[in-house]
């Protein structure tokens, strides 16, 4: 089982649709869902960020291996990407959680929870077009697992 929570909802079809294309694919060989909790906009982005982090923890059980986004992360290519969720999902850790946090990114206690800390890149992306990446490399991920032609 693999699932991305999220902060917020996609409001742009190109996303969407996008999302919904590699998901489809991603359905073929494993569960998947995504999870979104509510985005949190009040003049205190401290007070967001962590009403966001409860919304996020709420979604967490305790036997997911949860992989956070971060800029601060471990930057891996796609095929390090495919060994560690091969790894885990054969080692016991059937379910993996990837989070993406909101605009104002993860709370502490999020940050705290997580597993394994996540780096696609320096750059700062939208989160909504980090979804559809995140989607797309998850789809790349399996079929390296799985030895489909996908992967170049």
């Amino acid at each position: 089982m693999i699932k991305i929570l999220c902060v917020g909802k996609i409001k742009e079809d190109f996303f969407t649709n996008g999302i919904k294309e590699y998901q489809k694919r991603i359905e073929g060989f494993s569960k998947f869902s995504i999870v979104e909790v509510k985005e949190v906009n009040t003049l205190d982005i401290s007070k967001n960020i962590e009403e966001e982090g409860k919304n996020i923890l709420s979604k967490i059980a305790d036997d997911e291996f949860v992989i956070t986004l971060e800029i601060k992360g471990k930057a891996i290519d796609s095929v390090e990407l495919a060994k560690l969720i091969e790894e885990k999902q054969t080692y016991g850790m059937s379910k993996i959680t990837f989070v993406i946090g909101g605009s104002n990114g993860l709370s502490e206690s999020v940050i705290k929870r997580s597993d394994y800390h996540l780096s696609f890149s320096k750059f700062t992306f939208p989160h909504q077009l980090m979804r559809l990446i995140l989607t797309e490399q998850i789809y790349r991920a399996i079929t390296i697992i799985k030895n489909k032609e996908y992967h170049k």
